[in-house]
């Protein structure tokens, strides 16, 4: 991993900056390059959920800070995201059937990126638990399943169906990827998988990149171009992972 090409290591604190500004911890962009450069699958995984709770931490603090969380917003769906991520963590997954089902949810993140979701209404919806239940153990399965947090299928989720404005829904994510990513982090963690030692240069770029687009997403306008360039890195990689 080391002697990995000097662009990975320039691309990743520039993931963690464009996610981290709109309340992701960035693990399907982390889970991308990683497929575009070649590594490991089974790096990949524990990989994107270690840099998920630093940079999705960072996030949260920001907007928390500037009075955009919402904990009716965010227990419905935690309650059951929670065991359903450690599972999902816990299980193990066919090396193709991983990079099949990672490149089909990387999909959610450039439609995600690009705001094809559409924009939130003038007045928001209230959640009931059954919906919040139901909708938080699917995508914490999954979330664990795959290694990544989970809010690229919550905030679609939350601005579709008018239950939080935008800057909500990027305080509620942001929380909702960090206890996710934790749980599947442990389920991966009993189940065997060991940490690889360069994880810490991964976690100081990380934190550079996220530090940055937390401040300037919850406080200042977002770069539309940083966006828009992410988005290219996504719907490459999901490429890459389900055809070749």
């Amino acid at each position: 991993m080391i002697g990995m090409e000097p662009i990975f290591f320039v691309l990743l604190p520039l993931v963690a900056f464009t996610y981290a500004a709109v309340g992701h911890g960035g693990a399907s962009g982390y889970l991308a390059l990683m497929a575009l450069f070649g590594v490991a699958v089974v790096v990949m995984k524990p990989t994107a959920l270690i840099l998920n709770l630093f940079v999705a931490g960072i996030s949260f603090y920001q907007f928390w800070k500037r009075g955009y969380f919402r904990w009716k917003l965010f227990y419905p769906f935690v309650i059951t995201s929670i065991p359903a991520a450690f599972v999902g963590g816990y299980l193990s997954v066919d090396s193709h059937l991983y990079k099949q089902i990672l490149g089909v949810l990387l999909l959610f993140a450039v439609a995600r990126m690009l705001g094809l979701f559409g924009k939130t209404g003038d007045h928001e919806r209230e959640i009931k638990l059954w919906q919040g239940l139901i909708v938080g153990a699917l995508i914490g399965f999954f979330s664990g399943l795959i290694g990544i947090g989970g809010g690229i299928i919550l905030s679609p989720i939350l601005l579709l169906l008018g239950w939080a404005s935008v800057k909500q829904t990027a305080a509620v994510s942001a929380l909702f990827i960090w206890v996710n990513s934790l749980a599947g982090f442990a389920g991966l963690y009993i189940s065997g998988v060991e940490l690889h030692t360069n994880f810490i240069i991964f976690i100081g770029l990380a934190v550079l990149g996220g530090l940055a687009g937390a401040y300037f997403g919850s406080s200042v306008l977002k770069n539309k171009s940083l966006t828009q360039f992410l988005s290219v890195v996504l719907l490459l990689a999901s490429i890459k992972l389900m055809f070749f």
